[in-house]
Protein backbone atom coordinates (compact mmCIF):
# COMPACT_ATOMS: atom_id res chain seq x y z
CA UNK A 1 0.00 0.00 0.00
CA UNK A 2 1.20 3.33 -0.95
CA UNK A 3 2.05 5.85 1.76
CA UNK A 4 0.71 9.30 1.75
CA UNK A 5 3.18 11.81 1.29
CA UNK A 6 3.53 13.99 4.34
CA UNK A 7 3.97 17.13 2.48
CA UNK A 8 1.38 16.62 0.09
CA UNK A 9 -1.56 19.84 0.23
CA UNK A 10 -4.77 18.31 2.32
CA UNK A 11 -7.85 18.05 -0.08
CA UNK A 12 -10.01 19.78 2.41
CA UNK A 13 -10.20 20.66 6.16
CA UNK A 14 -13.11 19.57 8.09
CA UNK A 15 -13.57 23.00 9.46
CA UNK A 16 -14.68 23.71 5.93
CA UNK A 17 -17.75 21.53 5.77
CA UNK A 18 -21.01 22.63 5.63
CA UNK A 19 -22.24 23.06 9.45
CA UNK A 20 -24.52 20.33 10.63
CA UNK A 21 -28.41 20.91 11.10
CA UNK A 22 -29.14 22.05 14.69
CA UNK A 23 -30.93 19.58 16.64
CA UNK A 24 -34.31 19.96 16.75
CA UNK A 25 -35.83 22.16 19.33
CA UNK A 26 -32.44 23.49 20.34
CA UNK A 27 -33.67 26.71 21.59
CA UNK A 28 -30.10 28.71 21.45
CA UNK A 29 -31.51 28.09 17.55
CA UNK A 30 -33.42 31.55 16.86
CA UNK A 31 -35.35 29.65 14.59
CA UNK A 32 -36.68 26.84 16.97
CA UNK A 33 -36.28 29.26 19.75
CA UNK A 34 -39.14 31.16 17.72
CA UNK A 35 -40.90 27.87 17.04
CA UNK A 36 -41.06 26.87 20.28
CA UNK A 37 -42.85 30.49 21.74
CA UNK A 38 -45.34 30.43 19.06
CA UNK A 39 -46.39 26.61 20.03
CA UNK A 40 -46.05 27.60 23.66
CA UNK A 41 -48.68 29.97 23.39
CA UNK A 42 -50.90 28.81 20.65
CA UNK A 43 -50.25 24.89 20.26
CA UNK A 44 -51.85 22.17 22.06
CA UNK A 45 -49.94 18.78 23.78
CA UNK A 46 -52.83 16.29 23.55
CA UNK A 47 -52.43 12.68 24.76
CA UNK A 48 -54.48 9.97 22.97
CA UNK A 49 -54.17 6.57 24.56
CA UNK A 50 -51.35 4.32 25.13
CA UNK A 51 -48.31 6.23 23.49
CA UNK A 52 -50.29 8.55 20.62
CA UNK A 53 -50.76 11.66 21.11
CA UNK A 54 -50.20 14.74 18.65
CA UNK A 55 -48.84 18.27 19.14
CA UNK A 56 -51.43 21.01 16.90
CA UNK A 57 -51.36 24.86 16.05
CA UNK A 58 -54.59 25.87 14.43
CA UNK A 59 -54.31 29.53 13.40
CA UNK A 60 -56.21 32.36 10.52
CA UNK A 61 -55.13 30.81 6.70
CA UNK A 62 -53.90 33.45 5.99
CA UNK A 63 -50.71 32.73 8.32
CA UNK A 64 -50.20 29.65 7.15
CA UNK A 65 -46.78 30.43 5.82
CA UNK A 66 -45.23 29.67 9.28
CA UNK A 67 -46.94 26.31 9.59
CA UNK A 68 -44.82 25.13 6.67
CA UNK A 69 -41.69 26.63 8.61
CA UNK A 70 -42.24 24.85 11.22
CA UNK A 71 -42.93 21.91 8.94
CA UNK A 72 -39.68 22.61 7.35
CA UNK A 73 -38.08 22.68 10.64
CA UNK A 74 -39.08 19.52 11.80
CA UNK A 75 -37.21 16.03 10.94
CA UNK A 76 -40.27 14.19 11.52
CA UNK A 77 -43.84 13.52 9.39
CA UNK A 78 -45.83 16.29 10.26
CA UNK A 79 -48.89 17.42 8.08
CA UNK A 80 -51.10 20.86 7.48
CA UNK A 81 -54.88 21.09 6.89
CA UNK A 82 -57.23 23.80 6.55
CA UNK A 83 -61.23 24.21 6.99
CA UNK A 84 -63.82 26.32 7.25
CA UNK A 85 -66.09 26.94 9.91
CA UNK A 86 -68.44 28.87 12.03
CA UNK A 87 -67.03 30.59 14.77
CA UNK A 88 -68.26 33.52 17.79
CA UNK A 89 -66.49 35.72 16.02
CA UNK A 90 -67.11 35.02 12.14
CA UNK A 91 -69.91 32.95 9.74
CA UNK A 92 -66.48 31.50 7.92
CA UNK A 93 -63.52 31.19 9.39
CA UNK A 94 -60.50 29.86 7.05
CA UNK A 95 -58.25 28.39 9.25
CA UNK A 96 -54.77 25.77 8.72
CA UNK A 97 -54.02 23.18 11.23
CA UNK A 98 -50.27 22.07 11.71
CA UNK A 99 -49.98 18.38 13.27
CA UNK A 100 -46.80 16.36 14.63
CA UNK A 101 -47.68 12.89 16.08
CA UNK A 102 -44.33 11.32 16.35
CA UNK A 103 -43.50 10.24 20.16
CA UNK A 104 -40.30 11.56 20.15
CA UNK A 105 -41.05 14.74 18.82
CA UNK A 106 -43.63 14.87 21.62
CA UNK A 107 -41.18 14.09 24.54
CA UNK A 108 -39.00 16.94 23.48
CA UNK A 109 -41.17 19.52 23.35
CA UNK A 110 -42.74 18.59 26.53
CA UNK A 111 -39.66 18.26 28.49
CA UNK A 112 -39.31 22.01 27.63
CA UNK A 113 -42.33 23.51 29.03
CA UNK A 114 -45.15 22.39 26.29
CA UNK A 115 -47.74 20.34 29.20
CA UNK A 116 -50.43 18.22 28.02
CA UNK A 117 -53.95 19.34 28.21
CA UNK A 118 -54.78 23.12 29.29
CA UNK A 119 -51.53 24.84 29.73
CA UNK A 120 -52.03 29.00 29.26
CA UNK A 121 -52.08 29.78 33.18
CA UNK A 122 -48.93 27.21 33.57
CA UNK A 123 -46.74 27.62 31.09
CA UNK A 124 -43.25 29.89 31.59
CA UNK A 125 -40.18 30.59 30.15
CA UNK A 126 -37.88 27.54 29.24
CA UNK A 127 -35.34 26.46 31.53
CA UNK A 128 -32.37 25.86 29.25
CA UNK A 129 -30.53 28.31 27.34
CA UNK A 130 -32.61 30.09 25.05
CA UNK A 131 -32.36 32.93 22.83
CA UNK A 132 -34.92 35.51 23.86
CA UNK A 133 -35.54 38.07 21.49
CA UNK A 134 -36.73 34.76 19.01
CA UNK A 135 -38.78 33.22 21.71
CA UNK A 136 -40.81 36.32 22.91
CA UNK A 137 -41.05 37.35 19.29
CA UNK A 138 -42.68 33.67 19.13
CA UNK A 139 -45.23 34.35 21.86
CA UNK A 140 -46.03 37.97 20.81
CA UNK A 141 -46.93 36.58 17.43
CA UNK A 142 -49.01 33.64 18.38
CA UNK A 143 -50.84 35.72 21.85
CA UNK A 144 -49.85 39.40 21.24
CA UNK A 145 -50.59 42.52 18.85
CA UNK A 146 -48.52 45.41 17.82
CA UNK A 147 -49.71 47.97 15.07
CA UNK A 148 -51.64 51.63 15.59
CA UNK A 149 -54.38 52.35 17.90
CA UNK A 150 -57.35 54.43 16.52
CA UNK A 151 -55.33 57.78 17.15
CA UNK A 152 -52.64 56.54 15.38
CA UNK A 153 -50.34 55.68 18.06
CA UNK A 154 -47.89 53.10 17.84
CA UNK A 155 -48.19 50.30 20.33
CA UNK A 156 -47.34 46.74 21.03
CA UNK A 157 -48.91 44.25 23.66
CA UNK A 158 -49.11 40.97 25.03
CA UNK A 159 -51.89 38.84 26.63
CA UNK A 160 -51.49 35.48 28.75
CA UNK A 161 -53.16 34.11 31.67
CA UNK A 162 -49.30 32.61 33.17
CA UNK A 163 -48.30 34.81 35.72
CA UNK A 164 -44.31 33.56 34.51
CA UNK A 165 -44.81 34.50 31.26
CA UNK A 166 -46.68 38.37 31.47
CA UNK A 167 -43.57 38.50 34.41
CA UNK A 168 -40.76 37.77 32.27
CA UNK A 169 -42.32 39.64 29.45
CA UNK A 170 -42.18 42.45 31.78
CA UNK A 171 -38.43 42.04 32.94
CA UNK A 172 -37.31 41.31 29.57
CA UNK A 173 -38.64 44.88 28.26
CA UNK A 174 -37.47 47.03 30.49
CA UNK A 175 -33.75 45.94 29.61
CA UNK A 176 -34.60 46.77 26.27
CA UNK A 177 -36.79 50.04 26.69
CA UNK A 178 -36.19 51.13 30.12
CA UNK A 179 -40.01 51.08 30.69
CA UNK A 180 -41.21 49.44 34.23
CA UNK A 181 -44.25 47.27 33.54
CA UNK A 182 -46.17 45.47 37.24
CA UNK A 183 -48.19 42.39 35.74
CA UNK A 184 -51.53 42.56 36.84
CA UNK A 185 -54.53 40.25 35.91
CA UNK A 186 -57.52 42.54 34.88
CA UNK A 187 -60.71 42.36 36.20
CA UNK A 188 -62.95 41.14 33.26
CA UNK A 189 -60.72 38.24 31.98
CA UNK A 190 -58.29 37.54 34.21
CA UNK A 191 -55.29 37.75 32.43
CA UNK A 192 -52.50 39.92 31.82
CA UNK A 193 -52.40 42.50 28.96
CA UNK A 194 -48.93 44.00 28.95
CA UNK A 195 -48.67 46.96 26.60
CA UNK A 196 -46.11 49.41 25.26
CA UNK A 197 -47.35 52.84 23.32
CA UNK A 198 -44.94 55.32 21.49
CA UNK A 199 -40.99 54.96 21.15
CA UNK A 200 -40.78 51.77 23.74
CA UNK A 201 -43.64 50.04 21.25
CA UNK A 202 -41.04 50.82 18.39
CA UNK A 203 -37.77 50.35 20.29
CA UNK A 204 -39.13 46.70 21.60
CA UNK A 205 -41.23 45.85 18.02
CA UNK A 206 -37.34 46.97 16.34
CA UNK A 207 -35.32 44.64 18.76
CA UNK A 208 -37.65 41.56 18.77
CA UNK A 209 -38.38 42.04 14.52
CA UNK A 210 -35.20 42.37 12.90
CA UNK A 211 -34.44 41.61 8.88
CA UNK A 212 -34.84 38.49 8.39
CA UNK A 213 -36.21 36.44 11.07
CA UNK A 214 -38.49 34.11 11.31
CA UNK A 215 -42.13 35.86 11.98
CA UNK A 216 -45.56 36.38 10.75
CA UNK A 217 -45.70 38.45 7.84
CA UNK A 218 -48.47 40.73 8.82
CA UNK A 219 -46.89 41.49 12.29
CA UNK A 220 -43.44 42.01 11.06
CA UNK A 221 -44.91 44.63 8.23
CA UNK A 222 -46.62 46.47 11.06
CA UNK A 223 -43.04 46.02 13.65
CA UNK A 224 -41.96 48.43 10.26
CA UNK A 225 -44.71 50.39 9.90
CA UNK A 226 -44.64 51.47 13.61
CA UNK A 227 -41.31 52.75 13.01
CA UNK A 228 -42.29 55.71 10.96
CA UNK A 229 -44.24 57.26 13.55
CA UNK A 230 -42.41 60.52 15.09
CA UNK A 231 -43.31 62.14 18.31
CA UNK A 232 -45.33 65.18 17.21
CA UNK A 233 -43.38 68.41 18.54
CA UNK A 234 -46.86 69.48 21.09
CA UNK A 235 -46.77 66.01 22.62
CA UNK A 236 -45.40 65.92 25.85
CA UNK A 237 -43.69 63.16 27.69
CA UNK A 238 -45.05 61.04 30.10
CA UNK A 239 -42.52 61.08 33.55
CA UNK A 240 -41.68 57.72 34.74
CA UNK A 241 -43.88 56.11 37.18
CA UNK A 242 -42.39 56.47 40.84
CA UNK A 243 -43.16 53.33 42.73
CA UNK A 244 -44.04 53.14 45.88
CA UNK A 245 -42.01 51.43 48.40
CA UNK A 246 -42.81 49.82 52.03
CA UNK A 247 -40.92 52.90 53.63
CA UNK A 248 -43.42 55.44 51.57
CA UNK A 249 -46.66 53.16 53.12
CA UNK A 250 -45.12 53.68 56.31
CA UNK A 251 -44.28 57.53 56.43
CA UNK A 252 -47.45 58.33 54.87
CA UNK A 253 -49.49 56.16 57.57
CA UNK A 254 -47.48 58.02 60.67
CA UNK A 255 -48.66 61.44 58.76
CA UNK A 256 -52.07 60.56 57.69
CA UNK A 257 -52.07 63.42 55.84
CA UNK A 258 -51.99 63.74 52.36
CA UNK A 259 -50.89 67.75 52.36
CA UNK A 260 -47.83 67.03 54.45
CA UNK A 261 -46.87 63.58 52.92
CA UNK A 262 -46.60 65.19 49.78
CA UNK A 263 -44.21 67.36 50.45
CA UNK A 264 -42.25 64.72 52.66
CA UNK A 265 -42.32 62.25 49.90
CA UNK A 266 -41.93 64.42 47.12
CA UNK A 267 -45.26 63.34 45.54
CA UNK A 268 -48.41 64.64 44.20
CA UNK A 269 -51.11 65.32 46.76
CA UNK A 270 -53.72 63.89 44.55
CA UNK A 271 -51.43 60.46 44.47
CA UNK A 272 -50.77 60.71 48.23
CA UNK A 273 -54.46 60.48 48.69
CA UNK A 274 -55.41 57.81 46.39
CA UNK A 275 -52.90 55.85 48.04
CA UNK A 276 -53.52 56.66 51.65
CA UNK A 277 -57.32 55.17 50.90
CA UNK A 278 -55.71 52.03 49.19
CA UNK A 279 -54.20 51.32 52.45
CA UNK A 280 -56.62 52.17 54.63
CA UNK A 281 -59.36 50.15 52.70
CA UNK A 282 -56.96 47.31 52.49
CA UNK A 283 -56.91 47.46 48.53
CA UNK A 284 -52.94 47.74 49.31
CA UNK A 285 -51.02 45.43 51.97
CA UNK A 286 -50.42 47.16 55.52
CA UNK A 287 -46.39 47.52 54.93
CA UNK A 288 -44.78 45.45 58.05
CA UNK A 289 -42.68 47.24 60.91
Amino acid sequence: MVEQDPSAPTLFDLGDLAPTAPTFMDLEDPNYAYMFGFLQADGHLAQGSGQKGRLTAEINARDAHILHEFQRLTPYNSSITERVRATNFAKEHHSATWTLCALEARTIVNRLGIPYGKKSWIIKPPRVEFSRPDYIRGAIDADGSLGWTAEGIPFLSFTSASTAMAVYLCHYAKKITGAERIARRNARDQVYVITYYKEQAQQLARHLYYPGCLGLDHKKANAASIQTWVRPADMKFAPPRKRWTAADDRELLRRGDPATAATALDRTEQSCAMRLWRLRTGQTPTPAE
